[in-house]
């Protein structure tokens, strides 16, 4: 898939002039997915870098430290997609994603595919992704998230969300015990000397300790070519 992705990308940026490139280092203070800790409550390290056709299509790479206990220690991620915004404002992205993981031989039982869709309208963001084999256990899982930007100042914005995440089979894969759960965030966002920084609180309904509230910082960089 990578292979793919990274042959598309150079193909690509070849043949349509307005196309650019972009890498983005993120360091954060814990990785959470769907407010899931994937590095067991630790501080990750997050490169990742984006072709942008300029004509709608993109592609690209993203990649993090992971610790799952068990040998796997890497999450190397690659996407492709759409976007466009309609002439009322609404922004349209859909794409597909696969997630590989790495670090031991067993660690690529893991991988799974991703189809997302999302919805952007004044501020608001529904979010929608579905894998039919979720971290490879053959099940159907989706997640549906609602956030809300609200701008503070001319530097400084409040991010407000909540998401689902569900299983379509419990037998496959299951939270809990349950066929979901919920997370909520609520993240200050600003930007200095070209850094953009993120600070706020996390929590889910999950009862065990990689689900427990967590305040999580970021900061990222960003290069443009």
């Amino acid at each position: 898939m990578h292979k793919f992705i990274l042959s598309l990308l150079l193909l690509s940026g070849n043949a349509v002039a307005d196309s650019s490139w972009s890498f983005t280092l993120t360091g954060a203070s814990n990785y959470l997915f769907n407010g899931v800790s994937q590095t067991d409550k630790n501080p990750a390290l997050q490169p990742g870098i984006n072709w942008d056709a300029g004509n709608g299509f993109y592609a690209g790479s993203w990649a993090s430290n992971v610790d799952f206990g068990e040998g796997t220690k890497l999450e190397w991620d690659a996407y492709i997609g759409y976007y466009t915004e309609l002439a009322n404002g609404l922004g349209i992205d859909a794409g597909f994603a696969q997630y590989t993981y790495h670090g031991m031989s067993d660690s690529d039982k893991l991988n799974f595919p991703e189809l997302y869709l999302k919805l952007a309208y004044a501020g608001f963001n529904l979010n929608l992704w579905y894998s039919y084999d979720y971290f490879g256990f053959g099940g159907g899982h989706y997640v549906i998230m609602l956030n809300k930007t609200i701008t503070l100042s001319d530097n400084w914005s409040l991010l407000l969300g909540v998401d689902r995440s569900t299983s379509t089979d419990t037998d496959k894969y299951n939270w809990e015990g349950d066929s979901s759960f919920e997370h909520w965030q609520l993240m200050l966002q600003t930007q200095y000397r070209g850094l953009d920084i993120a600070f706020g609180y996390h929590d889910t309904s999950l009862k065990q300790r990689w689900g427990d509230a967590a305040l999580l910082l970021s900061v990222s960089k960003t290069f443009n070519w």
